[in-house]
């Protein structure tokens, strides 16, 4: 018992030093990609701004008709007081975009995280258990893809009304099957497999080789897959929030604003600017880490970077040898 025991220690020892390990390396290319390092130093700034904003601007929808259409600080006629200037009922548009950001943010993660929950179910479904349950779950995507999603989704609210509940179930709708067709190609890639053959072979549960086995090895692209579908759905609650169908007043979102702003856009264009360049530059810090996530969790480029510090470690400690060896070399 004891030797069994000293086993599992060192077992559980050995597994915390290389998750360790792990997220060293994960850092410290992340500190040498300047650009990602960029990206999510701006990304975090904009959810700490969104997270503070109910402590930092709780009067967000308050404003003055005397302090109305107000430019920025660094214009001509601009206040400290109001850094992004105000808009056309006085409302200080940097508290609003606070406020903004935070229910983009919000809508964007509710509805990936609850499209992609049904679309990786169903994709495991269909991918493991194939026949007629693939069949009927491919053909809802397909019909599904077939459709322009924008316009079920301007559908959608238009008869349940608009709103941020129904722009969620709305965008939900429309996002679930790129989680499914992406999970069903994975699994059907490992399907046949040695590690899902050798579980079936003794008679393994098809729910644990889903949850256990085939789901862990797939998480990096899902979670690729998941933030770019995050800055998809902003850009779409940011058109339906334009159009007049999704944020509704009192509440605030950066597609709004650049609707209420687009009246004063010749006068005063930072109302339609600054919300649409913070909309942007999130969407696009969003797309950057993304991309660095999927090299960063694929385990073919993980084994060829542990390879490469291995080789690189070898060849210092060569020249080492070399330096020695002729240093002691007869003059």
């Amino acid at each position: 018992m004891t030797a069994m025991g000293g086993q599992a220690a060192l077992g559980g020892y050995a597994i915390r030093q290389t998750r360790r390990a792990g997220v060293f390396r994960f850092l410290r290319h992340l500190v040498h990609d300047r650009l990602v390092l960029v990206a999510s130093i701006f990304f975090l700034l904009v959810v700490l701004a969104a997270v503070l904003a109910p402590l930092v601007a709780p009067g967000y929808n308050q404003g003055e008709l005397s302090q109305r259409l107000l430019p920025p600080v660094w214009a001509d006629g601009g206040s400290s007081a109001h850094l992004f200037g105000t808009d056309e009922q006085g409302r200080d548009v940097l508290e609003r975009m606070m406020w903004g950001g935070q229910v983009s943010l919000r809508v964007g993660f509710i509805v990936t995280i609850v499209a992609g929950a049904i679309g990786i179910a169903l994709g495991l479904i269909a991918g493991l258990l194939g026949g007629a349950a693939d069949s009927l779950i491919m053909r809802a995507v397909d019909v599904m893809f077939s459709m322009p999603g924008l316009l079920i989704a301007l559908v959608f609210v238009l008869v349940l009304g608009p709103g941020e509940r129904n722009l969620i179930i709305a965008l939900a709708i429309n996002a679930w099957m790129v989680f499914t067709r992406l999970v069903r190609g994975l699994v059907l890639a490992m399907r046949d497999g040695p590690m899902v053959e050798a579980a079936n072979a003794v008679g393994v549960p098809q729910s644990r080789i889903m949850w256990r086995h085939v789901l862990p090895n797939i998480l990096g692209l899902v979670v690729t897959i998941s933030i770019l579908e995050v800055a998809r759905i902003m850009l779409a609650e940011a058109v339906m929030s334009f159009l007049g169908y999704g944020i509704q007043p009192p509440a605030v979102s950066w597609g709004s604003m650049i609707g209420s702003g687009r009246n004063y856009v010749s006068n005063d264009p930072w109302l339609v600017i600054l919300p649409g360049l913070a909309l942007a530059l999130t969407v696009l810090a969003l797309n950057v880490i993304a991309n660095w996530l999927r090299t960063e969790m694929d385990p073919l480029q993980q084994k060829f970077d542990t390879k490469l510090e291995s080789t690189s470690d070898l060849e210092f400690d060569a020249d080492d040898v070399g330096l020695q060896m002729l240093d002691n070399s007869p003059a």
